[in-house]
């Protein structure tokens, strides 16, 4: 348990930074802004060491990079996906390894790093902003104050402010899966598939609906994880769905399920519009929008820009700055003009995608893995230019089939504002 938690109370005291949340996002956040001795607190309904309950994956490289590959739990050489409707598709490898994180291992090496941090039970009703410092409330009545809050409560953020969608509806990504043991392999031993989009066990009234993907991977000791996925919808798929559509393709293929040690449901919103990024509260994961509109990965993206934002919150502490200079600091260092432009772009790869039908994607994404690794690694990082992720699309759009083409080109007519809003770099 991390030390100086309190339940009640009032406090005249003024840290630098509260800190609302306790998931993935407030740790990694608080952990950056520890190394600059940033005095914190934070604001969570439950402590901030009880177990988080979903699976968080990543490429292997980008950990290396950062120095973090200790904190994967696995760690898989042969992966794969499959982009077709036959069960005799040909795999397309990858030739990149692929990890989960050890969730406990993830969240203690956070924890290990906050000994000092002082920690409040409740949820945050309110927020009042003075000249120096913020002050919220709590649904107990206590008032915490700091010079900066930071919302890191999620997609439905407790204090964060955001327009409502103008032109497009909130898609989702769903998925429905479960860890256990089966009656024989569901997918290769030893193998990780990132996208089995191979479809001969659904129905053609199914094949012509919304498509869904197999996440599936070998955890060894005869355990895997499969999990149907439904890349982005609006309105989001059913769970009934993906459930239903998971046990038709593992008996497809004479698979049933002996044990299950644990079931996941994941939802979140994949295209929510950016923040109001002149706000006094800054936001973090996703209540920031930190989601990436192409593939749904955050953590990997959180690991990488929270200790730029820290560094740009700190610095701006130290030099005196209050209010509004503090937050202004952290929003322009997390959503620069530059990653506001990237990020217009991605949503309108993702308009596009959910217009394509079943042989449609497969086709795009048979063409998007064909990009040399450094292109199509650093879209799915988010670690291109501007001018580098345009350059990748033009590339893929010159190898790709015409059905493909004639999708991409549509979209410029329907979501072409998108693409302006890219070429401005405006919210």
């Amino acid at each position: 348990m991390i030390m100086g938690i309190n339940t009640f109370g009032r406090t005249k005291t003024v840290f630098d930074v509260l800190i609302i949340g306790a998931g993935p996002a407030a740790l990694i956040m608080a952990s950056a802004l520890a190394k600059h001795g940033v005095s914190l607190q934070g604001l969570a309904p439950t402590p901030p060491d009880t177990p988080w309950p979903n699976t968080y994956g990543v490429w292997c490289d980008e950990l290396e990079t950062l120095g973090l590959s200790g904190l994967l739990g696995s760690c898989w050489q042969n992966t794969v996906s499959y982009f077709g409707q036959a069960a005799a598709t040909a795999p397309t490898r990858h030739h990149r390894d692929y990890g989960l994180f050890d969730k406990h291992h993830l969240q203690q090496h956070f924890l290990d790093r906050l000994q000092s941090m002082h920690w409040h039970r409740g949820k945050a009703v309110s927020v009042i902003h003075n000249a120096d410092h913020s002050c919220v409330t709590t649904e107990a009545g206590a008032d915490l104050k700091a010079k900066l809050v930071i919302d890191t409560t999620g997609h439905n953020a407790a204090l964060i402010e955001r327009p409502q969608p103008k032109h497009h509806p909130v898609a989702y990504q769903v998925a429905y899966g479960m860890v256990g043991k089966f009656s024989k392999p569901p997918v290769a031993p030893g193998q990780f598939s990132l996208m089995d989009y191979r479809a001969e066990h659904l129905s053609e009234e199914e094949l012509a609906g919304p498509p869904t993907f197999l996440y599936a991977m070998d955890l060894g000791e005869d355990v895997y994880f499969v999990e149907e996925t439904s890349l982005a919808l609006a309105p989001a798929m059913a769970y009934d769905t993906l459930k239903k559509r998971l046990q038709k393709r593992l008996g497809a293929d004479g698979v049933t399920v002996s044990e299950i040690h644990h079931t996941e449901y994941c939802l979140f919103p994949m295209n929510q519009p950016l923040p109001k990024l002149k706000q006094r509260v800054l936001g973090f994961g996703g209540s920031a929008s930190m989601v990436h509109p192409a593939t749904g990965y955050m953590v990997g993206a959180m690991l990488r820009r929270a200790p730029d934002v820290a560094a740009a919150i700190a610095t701006a502490i130290a030099s005196g700055a209050v209010g509004a200079a503090i937050a202004q600091a952290g929003w322009q260092s997390l959503w620069s003009t530059e990653r506001v432009r990237k990020h217009h772009i991605y949503q309108f790869g993702l308009e596009t995608l959910m217009r394509f039908n079943h042989r449609e994607l497969c086709q795009f994404f048979d063409s998007f893995f064909q990009l040399s690794q450094s292109k199509w690694s650093g879209f799915l990082a988010d670690t291109l230019s501007p001018l580098e992720l345009v350059m990748a699309m033009a590339t893929m759009f010159s190898h790709t089939t015409n059905p493909v083409r004639v999708g991409l080109m549509g979209g410029v007519g329907i979501d072409g504002q998108l693409l302006l809003k890219s070429l401005i770099g405006t919210p």
